[in-house]
C-alpha cells in the first residue's frame, strides 16, 4: 500500500508539472446532428456519416449539389477535416461553414477529387459545417462513410481546472421542477437550456432519456433561469455557457473534487431579493466592455456590445442529500478555500453565464422575477455518471482546461 501511495502521489506531481504536455486533437463533429438535401433511402441516412462507424454511410439522391451538414452545437474552429467516400464519391465539391445554417462561407473548393480517404487540412470556424457536392464521379449519388470535423491545435495544456457545456435556450414555461414540482403554473416564467422536455413534472429519469440542446449531446441535464423582458417583450441570451470550475478553493481541495452526483438539484442566487445589497450573488457586466464595470442589478453597456449575467453556484456538497426544503442548504460555498465540516465533499463549481443581446438604457429591463439582482439560476443535474466523472479526473482534479468533450 505504501508503494502505492507513493507512485499515486508521483504521478500526481508528474501531471501537474507537465506544463509542456501537448493538448490532443478534438473530433468536434462525432454524434453530432446532421441534415442532408437528400438521402437515396432510409438505409443510408445523414447521420450515418457522424456515427464513428466505418459499415454506415450517407449516400445521397442521383443529382449533383447535394449536401450534408453538421450542427457543432456552438461556434467552434477547426483545423482539419477528414471525408472517407463510397465508391460513390465526389470529383467536385466544396467545404462550408455557417454560423445561423443560411448564409454560407467556402473554406475549401476541390474539382478533381479521386474519392477514398481525404485528409484536408483547412482553417475556419462555425457551428455549421457542410460538404456541398458539386460533381460527381459516378452515375450514383455522393456517398461518405465518414464526415469528420477536427479542432484543436496540439499546443500547450491550459492549467485551469474546467470543462464546459454549450447549451442553447429551448423553451419558456411558468414551471420549475425543483421549487414547484408537479405544478405547471405556479411559477414566474423561466427560460430553459438543455434538456427540451423540462416542465413541472419532470424528474431525472425523464432527462436521461430527453434530445438536449447542449454540446456535449451527454450533457441531458437542466437549466433554467428567469425569463429576461426588454420592455415587457422576452429576450433570450444568444450566449449560454455554463462552466465547470475547480476554482475558489485551494490545489489540495482540488485535487479531491468528487464528480456532482446523479440527479442533484440546486437553486443559486436570490429570487426574493429586494435591492442590489440583498444577499444576492449574481452580477451583471457588459461583453467586452470592462470599462462599463459590473454589479449585481442591470448596467448600462455601450452599443454594440451585450449584456451579461454571470452567476456561481455553490460547490460544497453535504455528501448525503440530492436537495433540501429550500434547494440550497444541502450545498455551502467554500470558506478560507476549502469546504466547511457540514458540507465537507467538494464538487465542481457550476458557472452560468449568460449574454443577452441588449444594451444601452436599462429602464426596459426586468426579470420575470422582479429586479436584475433577483436572477438565480437552477440546475438538475443529469449529466451520465461515467461522463462526469471522466470529467473530474481528467479536468478539475489535474487542473486541466478542457473543452466540451472534456478534453485538453
Amino acid at each position: 500500500m505504501k508503494l502505492l501511495t507513493v507512485l499515486a502521489v508521483l504521478g500526481a506531481f508528474l501531471v501537474s508539472g507537465a506544463g509542456s504536455a501537448q493538448a490532443a486533437e478534438t473530433l468536434l463533429s462525432q454524434d453530432r446532428p446532421t441534415l442532408a438535401s437528400s438521402i437515396e433511402n432510409a438505409g443510408t441516412p445523414a447521420a450515418a456519416a457522424v456515427d464513428g462507424n466505418n459499415g454506415t454511410r450517407w449516400a445521397s439522391s442521383f443529382a449533383d449539389n447535394q449536401w450534408l451538414r453538421i450542427d457543432l452545437g456552438s461556434t467552434q474552429s477547426f483545423n482539419r477535416v477528414l471525408l472517407r467516400w463510397e465508391a460513390a464519391y465526389a470529383r467536385g465539391f466544396q467545404l462550408q461553414t455557417s454560423n445561423d445554417g443560411n448564409a454560407w462561407s467556402t473554406v475549401h473548393t476541390t474539382t478533381n477529387g479521386t474519392g477514398g480517404e481525404q485528409n484536408l487540412t483547412i482553417s475556419g470556424s462555425g457551428r455549421y459545417v457542410r460538404v456541398l457536392v458539386t460533381e460527381r464521379a459516378t452515375q450514383y449519388g455522393a456517398s461518405l462513410w465518414e464526415f469528420q470535423v477536427y479542432g484543436g491545435t496540439g499546443g500547450p495544456i491550459v492549467r485551469v481546472a474546467e470543462f464546459l457545456a454549450d447549451c442553447p435556450y429551448t423553451h419558456r414555461l411558468p414551471d420549475d421542477p425543483i421549487v414547484f414540482p408537479n405544478m405547471p403554473g405556479a411559477s414566474h416564467m423561466h427560460s430553459f437550456f438543455g434538456a427540451t422536455v423540462t416542465n413541472a413534472h419532470t424528474t431525472v429519469e425523464d432527462l436521461a432519456t430527453s434530445p438536449t440542446s447542449c454540446n456535449p449531446a451527454v450533457d441531458v441535464s437542466s437549466y433554467w433561469v428567469p425569463t429576461f423582458y426588454s420592455n415587457n417583450q422576452p429576450v433570450e441570451p444568444t450566449g449560454t455557457t455554463f462552466y465547470y470550475l475547480g476554482e475558489g478553493v485551494r490545489d489540495d481541495v482540488i485535487a479531491r473534487t468528487q464528480p456532482l452526483p446523479y440527479g442533484l438539484r440546486i437553486v443559486a442566487g436570490n429570487a426574493k431579493a429586494t435591492g442590489p445589497n440583498d444577499n444576492t450573488i449574481s452580477r451583471w457586466s457588459c461583453l467586452h466592455a470592462g470599462e462599463a464595470g459590473s454589479g449585481h442589478d442591470f448596467i448600462t453597456c455601450p452599443a454594440g456590445t451585450m449584456l451579461e449575467s454571470y452567476l456561481d453556484f455553490p460547490q460544497c456538497w453535504n455528501g448525503r442529500d440530492l436537495d433540501s426544503p429550500d434547494h440550497k442548504s444541502h450545498m455551502a460555498y467554500p470558506v478560507n478555500g476549502d469546504c466547511p465540516a457540514s458540507h465537507p465533499v467538494p464538487v465542481p463549481k457550476l458557472r452560468q453565464v449568460l449574454r443577452y443581446p441588449v444594451n444601452g438604457s436599462t429602464a426596459g429591463f426586468r426579470l420575470a422575477s422582479g429586479g436584475g439582482f433577483t436572477m438565480h439560476g437552477d440546475f438538475f443535474n443529469a449529466w451520465p455518471v461515467d461522463e462526469m466523472a471522466r470529467r473530474v479526473n481528467d479536468c478539475i482534479r489535474p487542473i486541466i482546461k478542457c473543452g466540451a468533450d472534456g478534453r485538453p
